[in-house]
Protein backbone atom coordinates (compact mmCIF):
# COMPACT_ATOMS: atom_id res chain seq x y z
CA UNK A 1 0.00 0.00 0.00
CA UNK A 2 2.85 2.39 0.82
CA UNK A 3 4.34 2.09 -2.65
CA UNK A 4 0.98 3.08 -4.16
CA UNK A 5 0.89 6.22 -2.01
CA UNK A 6 4.50 7.04 -2.90
CA UNK A 7 3.76 6.67 -6.61
CA UNK A 8 0.79 9.03 -6.37
CA UNK A 9 2.60 11.69 -4.33
CA UNK A 10 5.84 11.67 -6.35
CA UNK A 11 4.05 11.75 -9.71
CA UNK A 12 1.87 14.63 -8.50
CA UNK A 13 4.89 16.65 -7.35
CA UNK A 14 6.81 16.04 -10.59
CA UNK A 15 3.85 17.07 -12.75
CA UNK A 16 2.85 20.13 -10.73
CA UNK A 17 6.42 21.54 -10.63
CA UNK A 18 7.53 20.54 -14.13
CA UNK A 19 4.45 21.94 -15.90
CA UNK A 20 5.22 25.64 -15.16
CA UNK A 21 8.76 25.05 -16.43
CA UNK A 22 7.28 23.87 -19.73
CA UNK A 23 4.90 26.86 -19.78
CA UNK A 24 7.78 29.33 -19.45
CA UNK A 25 9.86 27.50 -22.06
CA UNK A 26 7.11 27.50 -24.69
CA UNK A 27 6.26 31.13 -23.97
CA UNK A 28 9.90 32.13 -24.50
CA UNK A 29 9.99 30.25 -27.78
CA UNK A 30 6.58 31.70 -28.74
CA UNK A 31 5.26 28.21 -29.43
CA UNK A 32 1.54 27.82 -28.94
CA UNK A 33 -1.57 25.96 -29.97
CA UNK A 34 -3.51 26.83 -33.12
CA UNK A 35 -7.30 26.92 -32.69
CA UNK A 36 -9.71 25.48 -35.27
CA UNK A 37 -11.54 28.23 -37.12
CA UNK A 38 -14.93 26.50 -36.94
CA UNK A 39 -14.77 26.09 -33.17
CA UNK A 40 -16.72 28.05 -30.55
CA UNK A 41 -15.96 31.78 -30.69
CA UNK A 42 -14.93 31.77 -27.02
CA UNK A 43 -11.94 29.57 -27.90
CA UNK A 44 -10.24 32.35 -29.89
CA UNK A 45 -8.58 33.58 -26.68
CA UNK A 46 -6.80 30.23 -26.38
CA UNK A 47 -4.72 30.77 -29.50
CA UNK A 48 -1.04 30.69 -28.59
CA UNK A 49 -1.52 28.76 -25.34
CA UNK A 50 1.45 26.39 -24.86
CA UNK A 51 0.84 22.72 -25.63
CA UNK A 52 2.82 19.46 -25.24
CA UNK A 53 2.08 19.54 -21.52
CA UNK A 54 1.81 15.79 -21.79
CA UNK A 55 5.58 15.79 -21.27
CA UNK A 56 4.95 16.64 -17.61
CA UNK A 57 2.35 13.89 -17.32
CA UNK A 58 4.69 11.29 -18.79
CA UNK A 59 7.57 12.47 -16.59
CA UNK A 60 5.33 12.28 -13.53
CA UNK A 61 4.17 8.75 -14.37
CA UNK A 62 7.70 7.53 -15.08
CA UNK A 63 9.37 9.09 -12.04
CA UNK A 64 6.51 8.21 -9.69
CA UNK A 65 6.50 4.58 -10.81
CA UNK A 66 10.29 4.22 -10.67
CA UNK A 67 10.66 5.83 -7.23
CA UNK A 68 7.82 3.75 -5.75
CA UNK A 69 9.23 0.58 -7.30
CA UNK A 70 12.72 1.26 -5.95
CA UNK A 71 11.19 1.73 -2.50
CA UNK A 72 9.33 -1.56 -2.91
CA UNK A 73 12.52 -3.40 -3.86
CA UNK A 74 14.30 -1.91 -0.88
CA UNK A 75 11.64 -3.29 1.44
CA UNK A 76 11.59 -6.73 -0.14
CA UNK A 77 8.44 -6.33 -2.24
CA UNK A 78 8.11 -7.14 -5.93
CA UNK A 79 8.47 -4.32 -8.44
CA UNK A 80 9.29 -3.63 -12.09
CA UNK A 81 7.13 -6.58 -13.11
CA UNK A 82 6.37 -7.66 -16.65
CA UNK A 83 2.79 -6.35 -16.55
CA UNK A 84 3.74 -2.93 -15.18
CA UNK A 85 6.66 -2.45 -17.55
CA UNK A 86 4.63 -3.50 -20.61
CA UNK A 87 1.85 -0.99 -19.84
CA UNK A 88 4.41 1.70 -19.01
CA UNK A 89 6.20 0.98 -22.29
CA UNK A 90 2.89 1.25 -24.17
CA UNK A 91 2.17 4.60 -22.50
CA UNK A 92 5.61 6.03 -23.34
CA UNK A 93 5.52 4.68 -26.91
CA UNK A 94 2.17 6.27 -27.73
CA UNK A 95 3.32 9.40 -25.94
CA UNK A 96 6.30 9.38 -28.30
CA UNK A 97 3.97 9.29 -31.31
CA UNK A 98 2.05 12.22 -29.87
CA UNK A 99 5.31 14.05 -29.13
CA UNK A 100 6.41 13.67 -32.75
CA UNK A 101 3.02 14.93 -33.95
CA UNK A 102 3.05 17.96 -31.61
CA UNK A 103 6.72 18.67 -32.28
CA UNK A 104 6.27 18.81 -36.04
CA UNK A 105 3.36 21.24 -35.64
CA UNK A 106 5.19 23.53 -33.23
CA UNK A 107 8.86 23.44 -34.11
CA UNK A 108 8.48 23.02 -37.87
CA UNK A 109 5.61 25.55 -38.02
CA UNK A 110 3.29 23.15 -39.84
CA UNK A 111 -0.49 23.05 -39.45
CA UNK A 112 -0.43 19.26 -39.66
CA UNK A 113 1.87 16.98 -37.72
CA UNK A 114 2.45 13.36 -38.63
CA UNK A 115 0.53 12.30 -41.72
CA UNK A 116 -2.13 9.59 -41.47
CA UNK A 117 0.17 6.89 -42.82
CA UNK A 118 2.89 7.62 -40.28
CA UNK A 119 0.38 7.59 -37.42
CA UNK A 120 -1.23 4.38 -38.66
CA UNK A 121 2.07 2.56 -39.04
CA UNK A 122 3.36 3.80 -35.68
CA UNK A 123 0.23 2.74 -33.80
CA UNK A 124 0.15 -0.59 -35.64
CA UNK A 125 3.75 -1.41 -34.71
CA UNK A 126 3.12 -0.43 -31.08
CA UNK A 127 -0.10 -2.50 -30.94
CA UNK A 128 1.58 -5.58 -32.39
CA UNK A 129 4.51 -5.30 -30.00
CA UNK A 130 2.14 -4.79 -27.05
CA UNK A 131 -0.07 -7.72 -28.09
CA UNK A 132 2.86 -10.11 -28.51
CA UNK A 133 4.44 -9.10 -25.19
CA UNK A 134 1.13 -9.64 -23.38
CA UNK A 135 1.36 -13.36 -24.10
CA UNK A 136 4.96 -13.74 -22.88
CA UNK A 137 6.52 -13.84 -19.39
CA UNK A 138 4.38 -16.44 -17.55
CA UNK A 139 4.83 -16.39 -13.77
CA UNK A 140 5.07 -19.40 -11.45
CA UNK A 141 1.37 -20.16 -11.97
CA UNK A 142 1.72 -19.84 -15.75
CA UNK A 143 -0.21 -16.55 -15.89
CA UNK A 144 0.93 -14.08 -18.56
CA UNK A 145 0.30 -10.30 -18.41
CA UNK A 146 -2.58 -10.66 -20.84
CA UNK A 147 -4.75 -13.35 -22.36
CA UNK A 148 -6.43 -13.92 -25.70
CA UNK A 149 -9.89 -14.00 -24.09
CA UNK A 150 -12.17 -10.99 -24.06
CA UNK A 151 -12.84 -9.90 -20.49
CA UNK A 152 -15.49 -8.10 -18.46
CA UNK A 153 -14.54 -8.30 -14.79
CA UNK A 154 -12.46 -11.38 -15.54
CA UNK A 155 -11.80 -13.46 -18.66
CA UNK A 156 -14.82 -14.68 -20.61
CA UNK A 157 -13.61 -18.08 -21.77
CA UNK A 158 -16.40 -18.37 -24.35
CA UNK A 159 -14.91 -15.36 -26.21
CA UNK A 160 -11.34 -16.40 -26.92
CA UNK A 161 -9.73 -14.66 -29.91
CA UNK A 162 -7.27 -17.54 -30.25
CA UNK A 163 -10.08 -20.05 -30.73
CA UNK A 164 -9.24 -20.21 -34.44
CA UNK A 165 -5.85 -21.56 -33.42
CA UNK A 166 -2.34 -21.05 -34.73
CA UNK A 167 -1.30 -17.98 -36.67
CA UNK A 168 -4.87 -17.00 -37.57
CA UNK A 169 -5.87 -16.89 -33.91
CA UNK A 170 -2.86 -14.71 -33.07
CA UNK A 171 -3.64 -12.34 -35.95
CA UNK A 172 -7.27 -11.98 -34.80
CA UNK A 173 -6.04 -11.20 -31.28
CA UNK A 174 -3.55 -8.60 -32.53
CA UNK A 175 -6.22 -6.95 -34.68
CA UNK A 176 -8.41 -6.69 -31.58
CA UNK A 177 -5.54 -5.12 -29.60
CA UNK A 178 -4.93 -2.59 -32.37
CA UNK A 179 -8.62 -1.62 -32.51
CA UNK A 180 -8.70 -1.31 -28.71
CA UNK A 181 -5.62 0.92 -28.53
CA UNK A 182 -6.73 3.08 -31.46
CA UNK A 183 -10.23 3.47 -30.01
CA UNK A 184 -9.15 4.55 -26.52
CA UNK A 185 -6.27 6.79 -27.60
CA UNK A 186 -8.51 8.57 -30.10
CA UNK A 187 -11.35 8.81 -27.57
CA UNK A 188 -9.12 10.57 -25.02
CA UNK A 189 -7.73 12.76 -27.80
CA UNK A 190 -11.25 13.83 -28.81
CA UNK A 191 -12.17 14.56 -25.18
CA UNK A 192 -9.20 16.90 -24.88
CA UNK A 193 -11.07 19.90 -26.26
CA UNK A 194 -11.92 21.92 -23.15
CA UNK A 195 -9.73 23.16 -20.31
CA UNK A 196 -9.26 20.35 -17.80
CA UNK A 197 -11.81 17.99 -19.34
CA UNK A 198 -9.52 15.15 -20.46
CA UNK A 199 -7.09 15.45 -17.55
CA UNK A 200 -9.86 15.51 -14.93
CA UNK A 201 -11.74 12.62 -16.52
CA UNK A 202 -8.58 10.54 -16.83
CA UNK A 203 -7.81 11.19 -13.15
CA UNK A 204 -11.16 9.63 -12.23
CA UNK A 205 -10.39 6.59 -14.40
CA UNK A 206 -6.88 6.20 -12.95
CA UNK A 207 -8.29 6.37 -9.42
CA UNK A 208 -10.74 3.61 -10.33
CA UNK A 209 -7.99 1.39 -11.71
CA UNK A 210 -5.84 1.99 -8.65
CA UNK A 211 -8.72 0.65 -6.54
CA UNK A 212 -9.51 -2.24 -8.92
CA UNK A 213 -5.95 -3.53 -9.24
CA UNK A 214 -5.26 -3.15 -5.52
CA UNK A 215 -8.41 -5.18 -4.79
CA UNK A 216 -7.23 -7.80 -7.30
CA UNK A 217 -3.95 -7.93 -5.39
CA UNK A 218 -5.73 -8.42 -2.05
CA UNK A 219 -7.95 -11.11 -3.58
CA UNK A 220 -5.33 -12.71 -5.82
CA UNK A 221 -5.58 -16.48 -6.29
CA UNK A 222 -1.88 -16.75 -5.41
CA UNK A 223 -2.51 -15.05 -2.03
CA UNK A 224 -6.11 -15.85 -1.15
CA UNK A 225 -7.23 -18.82 -3.30
CA UNK A 226 -10.94 -19.44 -3.26
CA UNK A 227 -14.21 -18.32 -4.86
CA UNK A 228 -13.92 -14.92 -6.49
CA UNK A 229 -10.12 -14.74 -6.51
CA UNK A 230 -8.41 -13.09 -9.50
CA UNK A 231 -5.89 -14.66 -11.89
CA UNK A 232 -4.19 -11.35 -12.73
CA UNK A 233 -0.43 -11.13 -13.04
CA UNK A 234 1.29 -8.42 -10.93
CA UNK A 235 -1.81 -6.53 -9.69
CA UNK A 236 0.12 -4.59 -7.01
CA UNK A 237 2.55 -3.24 -9.60
CA UNK A 238 -0.40 -2.25 -11.80
CA UNK A 239 -1.94 -0.41 -8.85
CA UNK A 240 1.35 1.45 -8.41
CA UNK A 241 1.37 2.44 -12.08
CA UNK A 242 -2.28 3.52 -11.99
CA UNK A 243 -1.59 5.62 -8.89
CA UNK A 244 1.30 7.28 -10.74
CA UNK A 245 -1.12 8.05 -13.57
CA UNK A 246 -3.60 9.52 -11.12
CA UNK A 247 -1.01 11.73 -9.42
CA UNK A 248 0.44 12.97 -12.71
CA UNK A 249 -2.94 13.91 -14.20
CA UNK A 250 -3.98 15.73 -11.00
CA UNK A 251 -0.67 17.62 -10.91
CA UNK A 252 -1.10 18.64 -14.54
CA UNK A 253 -4.76 19.57 -13.97
CA UNK A 254 -3.57 22.26 -11.52
CA UNK A 255 -2.30 24.21 -14.55
CA UNK A 256 -4.72 22.82 -17.15
CA UNK A 257 -7.93 23.84 -15.36
CA UNK A 258 -9.78 26.83 -16.83
CA UNK A 259 -8.33 29.13 -17.90
CA UNK A 260 -5.68 26.64 -19.01
CA UNK A 261 -2.07 27.78 -18.90
CA UNK A 262 -1.06 24.79 -21.04
CA UNK A 263 -2.65 21.95 -23.02
CA UNK A 264 -1.54 18.31 -22.88
CA UNK A 265 -1.51 17.97 -26.67
CA UNK A 266 -1.32 14.64 -28.48
CA UNK A 267 1.71 13.85 -26.32
CA UNK A 268 -0.58 13.51 -23.32
CA UNK A 269 -3.86 12.37 -24.86
CA UNK A 270 -2.43 9.49 -26.91
CA UNK A 271 -0.30 8.35 -23.96
CA UNK A 272 -3.19 8.44 -21.48
CA UNK A 273 -5.50 6.70 -23.95
CA UNK A 274 -2.93 3.97 -24.34
CA UNK A 275 -2.50 3.71 -20.58
CA UNK A 276 -6.20 3.22 -19.82
CA UNK A 277 -6.43 0.67 -22.63
CA UNK A 278 -3.36 -1.16 -21.37
CA UNK A 279 -4.60 -1.25 -17.78
CA UNK A 280 -7.95 -2.65 -18.91
CA UNK A 281 -6.23 -5.46 -20.82
CA UNK A 282 -3.76 -6.56 -18.14
CA UNK A 283 -6.38 -6.31 -15.35
CA UNK A 284 -8.81 -8.29 -17.53
CA UNK A 285 -11.53 -5.63 -17.47
CA UNK A 286 -11.74 -4.57 -21.11
CA UNK A 287 -15.55 -4.42 -21.27
CA UNK A 288 -15.83 -2.94 -17.76
CA UNK A 289 -13.66 -0.09 -19.04
CA UNK A 290 -16.55 0.88 -21.35
CA UNK A 291 -18.55 1.70 -18.20
CA UNK A 292 -15.70 3.31 -16.25
CA UNK A 293 -14.60 5.38 -19.24
CA UNK A 294 -18.16 6.10 -20.40
CA UNK A 295 -17.46 9.79 -20.98
CA UNK A 296 -14.66 8.93 -23.42
CA UNK A 297 -17.04 6.52 -25.17
CA UNK A 298 -19.73 9.21 -25.43
CA UNK A 299 -17.29 11.74 -26.89
CA UNK A 300 -16.02 9.32 -29.54
CA UNK A 301 -19.54 8.10 -30.32
CA UNK A 302 -20.75 11.67 -30.88
CA UNK A 303 -18.15 12.12 -33.61
CA UNK A 304 -19.07 8.83 -35.28
CA UNK A 305 -22.78 9.68 -35.16
CA UNK A 306 -22.15 13.16 -36.55
CA UNK A 307 -20.07 11.88 -39.46
CA UNK A 308 -22.49 9.07 -40.36
CA UNK A 309 -25.52 11.36 -40.14
CA UNK A 310 -23.96 14.11 -42.26
CA UNK A 311 -22.70 11.72 -44.94
CA UNK A 312 -25.98 9.81 -45.23
CA UNK A 313 -28.59 12.53 -44.73
CA UNK A 314 -26.64 15.79 -45.02
CA UNK A 315 -27.87 16.77 -41.55
CA UNK A 316 -25.96 17.16 -38.29
CA UNK A 317 -27.23 15.59 -35.07
CA UNK A 318 -25.11 17.90 -32.90
CA UNK A 319 -24.36 21.59 -33.34
CA UNK A 320 -20.71 20.54 -33.32
CA UNK A 321 -18.79 17.37 -32.50
CA UNK A 322 -17.30 16.15 -30.20
CA UNK A 323 -20.45 16.85 -28.28
CA UNK A 324 -18.89 18.96 -25.51
CA UNK A 325 -18.84 21.68 -28.20
CA UNK A 326 -22.55 21.04 -28.82
CA UNK A 327 -23.34 22.35 -25.34
CA UNK A 328 -20.90 25.26 -25.67
CA UNK A 329 -22.59 26.36 -28.87
CA UNK A 330 -25.88 26.03 -27.04
CA UNK A 331 -24.84 28.72 -24.56
CA UNK A 332 -23.23 26.74 -21.73
CA UNK A 333 -20.09 28.27 -20.25
CA UNK A 334 -16.97 26.17 -20.77
CA UNK A 335 -16.50 25.60 -17.04
CA UNK A 336 -20.14 24.50 -16.75
CA UNK A 337 -19.63 21.87 -19.45
CA UNK A 338 -16.41 20.63 -17.84
CA UNK A 339 -17.79 20.34 -14.31
CA UNK A 340 -20.97 18.61 -15.47
CA UNK A 341 -18.98 16.21 -17.63
CA UNK A 342 -16.73 15.50 -14.64
CA UNK A 343 -19.89 14.60 -12.69
CA UNK A 344 -20.92 12.22 -15.48
CA UNK A 345 -17.46 10.67 -15.39
CA UNK A 346 -17.57 10.32 -11.60
CA UNK A 347 -20.96 8.59 -11.78
CA UNK A 348 -19.67 6.24 -14.51
CA UNK A 349 -16.63 5.36 -12.40
CA UNK A 350 -18.84 4.74 -9.35
CA UNK A 351 -21.12 2.49 -11.43
CA UNK A 352 -18.12 0.60 -12.83
CA UNK A 353 -16.67 0.03 -9.35
CA UNK A 354 -20.07 -1.11 -8.10
CA UNK A 355 -20.36 -3.64 -10.93
CA UNK A 356 -16.80 -4.85 -10.26
CA UNK A 357 -17.39 -5.30 -6.53
CA UNK A 358 -20.87 -6.81 -6.86
CA UNK A 359 -19.50 -9.48 -9.22
CA UNK A 360 -17.00 -10.49 -6.52
CA UNK A 361 -19.72 -10.50 -3.86
CA UNK A 362 -21.85 -12.77 -6.03
CA UNK A 363 -19.05 -15.27 -6.57
CA UNK A 364 -18.08 -15.39 -2.90
CA UNK A 365 -21.67 -15.85 -1.75
CA UNK A 366 -21.56 -12.67 0.33
CA UNK A 367 -24.91 -11.64 -1.13
CA UNK A 368 -28.02 -13.72 -1.63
Amino acid sequence: MVQIIIAGIVSFLVAIFLTPVLIRYFHRRELGQEIREDGPASHARKRGTPTMGGIAILAGILVGYVVASLWALGTGHSAFTASGLIVLGLTLALGGVGFADDGIKLFMKRNLGLNKTAKLVSQLVIAVAFGVLLLQFPNEEGITPGSTSLSFVRDLEILDFAAAGGVIGLIVFLVFIYILLAAWSNAVNLTDGLDGLASGTTAFVMAAYTAITFWQFRQSCSISPGPGCYDVRDPLDLATLAAAGFGATIGFLWWNAAPAKIFMGDTGSLALGGMVAGLSVVSKTELLMVIIGALFVMEAASVVIQVISFRTTGKRVFRMAPFHHHFENGGWAETTVVVRFWLISAMAVALGLAVFYSEWLGLTGAVS
